[in-house]
């Protein structure tokens, strides 16, 4: 009889030096070109944060690290972010959620839904297969990667279609992060207007984090309060097509469709209204948290090789692309239809 032994912590934490110690050392770099740009222009323009997403990207498209280095990497890009979103409830006040109003909620879902059917709809016209349609609107419309991972089972997608849906979308997610920004000034879009955008357009949420850091505080808050309504709508989706894709398909468990970080985001919001977070400990949190975020964003660009580009395929790219733009005026809309200020 072989009886298994699980891994002493020592090993693990050895297995998770490697590729730790290299986000470590990418996010390093990031605050040292924070430091030499705010030296050159006295300004900060361009936050650590998308620092350590363009140095991951560049380390990567070079240089691939080897398996030594991939639990680390995978641990910063996974657990850390994770740890890090949840401490991010401690920021997000009952007022705030108040302020936002059951309307909010409500436009969120109907842009999902609506997202969803235009984005299916521009793949079928493109001439993209149904199942590969339906993978580029569930990540395009709801949390990308997450989306579509859990959505191919259920409708039976095959590994090549979910390896082109999710190809193009780690890339034009990086593109998302580094151009947003700009449309804050160009538009006018105060900080709440803006988050709310960002979490209604960009793919993931530490990619979320990314765009609305060099707006604000404010901006960071709402927008992390709004991807996570649209992260929860994954699970109805899953659900209605799990419901028309009958028997016979394997479904993801409720881990999958509700993660633990948006559970105890929601209650650590819950616990900060009520006064159970002592504000001593506010600023620890936040700085954890801000540490946490850049080193999960280096790994989210050593995850990032832009020449995927060239591999995901013309009807995906463009598929992905018009579905964007469109959701981001649908966004838009929905910001000036609320009156949101």
């Amino acid at each position: 009889m072989i009886v298994s032994v699980a891994a002493p912590p020592s090993t693990t934490v050895l297995r998770l030096l490697p590729g730790v110690a290299l986000c470590v050392a990418i996010a390093a770099g990031a605050e040292l070109l924070l430091l030499g740009e705010h030296a050159l222009l006295g300004d900060t323009p361009v936050e650590a944060l998308v620092l350590a997403i363009l140095l991951g990207t560049a380390v990567r498209t070079g240089w691939a690290p080897g398996p030594r280095f991939r639990p680390g990497i995978a641990f910063a890009a996974r657990t850390l972010l994770e740890v890090a979103i949840v401490l991010l409830g401690a920021s997000i006040s009952a007022a705030m959620v108040i302020a936002a109003g059951p309307a909010l909620v409500a436009g969120v879902a109907a842009v999902v839904a609506a997202a969803l059917v235009i984005s299916f709809g521009i793949g079928r016209l493109l001439g993209l297969p149904r199942r590969m349609a339906v993978l580029v609107a569930c990540g395009n419309s709801i949390c990308g990667n997450s989306a579509i991972a859990a959505v191919a089972p259920v409708i039976g997608a095959s590994g090549e279609d979910v390896a082109a849906s999710i190809a193009f979308t780690a890339v034009l997610g990086v593109g998302v992060v580094l151009g947003l920004p700009l449309l804050a000034p160009l538009l006018h879009l105060s900080g709440q207007q803006y988050g709310v955008l960002a979490g209604l357009t960009v793919y993931a949420v530490p990619q979320v984090l990314a765009a609305t850091a060099p707006i604000g505080t404010i901006a960071v808050q709402m927008g992390t309060l709004v991807k996570l309504l649209r992260v929860l709508m994954l699970g109805p989706v899953v659900l209605v097509l799990s419901l028309l894709a009958g028997r016979g398909r394997a479904r993801p468990k409720l881990s999958a469709l509700v993660p633990w970080f948006i559970v105890a985001f929601l209650l650590l919001a819950a616990l900060r209204s009520a006064g159970a977070v002592p504000a001593v400990a506010l600023g620890p949190m936040a700085a954890t948290a801000s540490a946490f975020t850049i080193l999960a964003m280096a790994a989210l660009g050593l995850g990032t090789d832009l020449r995927v580009v060239a591999r995901a395929g013309p009807r995906v790219i463009a598929t992905v692309t018009l579905s964007l733009l469109l959701l981001g005026g649908i966004s838009l809309a929905l910001i000036r239809l609320l009156a949101i200020i």
